[in-house]
């Protein structure tokens, strides 16, 4: 976008879900922002992923007299640029939704592998830490003694360890 800017404000680490005026980097811009200034945005979903909110924070700059130009749209004014702003809020939106769904598929899938194999996509026993003991062991002990507690102190793993040992490996009928 290039520099030339009075003023640069961002909000690291904060999705775009989080209302805009509930963003600690932009409310500080809306605050800052005077009748005749430019707020200068490289995309619409730069402002929010949400359509309304996007849309309301707009209007609002906009009666304060503040021009919102964004990179590659040039400044959102009159009507033709609100249908514009519109219509790229609700992409933005969109976009979203289809994130987070394929987020969850995603989740869903690696659980369902998981606990079918008990090891991860990349064929890890555990996200990334060595494993330091026999699941299949210490689930057979456990099953036999009857107790998580004396399985947990006999292997020197914690019980939650031993009762996903046991999830992984149940009884056999």
């Amino acid at each position: 976008m290039g520099g030339g800017f009075d003023k640069e404000f961002s909000d690291q680490g904060i999705s775009g879900t989080v209302l805009a005026m509930e963003r600690q980097g932009f409310k500080a811009c809306a605050d800052y922002l005077r009748d005749g200034d430019t707020l200068q945005v490289f995309a619409v979903d730069r402002l929010g992923r949400d359509s309304i909110d996007v849309q309301t924070t707009v209007r609002d700059l906009r009666s304060k007299g503040v021009i919102v130009d964004v990179h590659g749209l040039g400044p959102i004014v009159g009507d033709a640029g609100e249908l514009i702003l519109a219509l790229l809020a609700q992409v933005a939106q969109m976009e979203r939704n289809r994130i987070a769904s394929r987020t969850d598929a995603g989740r869903e899938l690696a659980k369902q592998s998981l606990a079918a194999t008990g090891k991860t996509h990349r064929g890890k026993a555990s996200l990334g830490r060595p494993v330091q003991h026999d699941a299949a062991a210490i689930a057979a002990w456990s099953w036999e003694s009857g107790s998580i507690t004396k399985a947990a102190e006999r292997f020197g793993v914690s019980e939650a360890t031993v009762s996903r040992a046991r999830r992984a490996f149940p009884r056999a009928a």
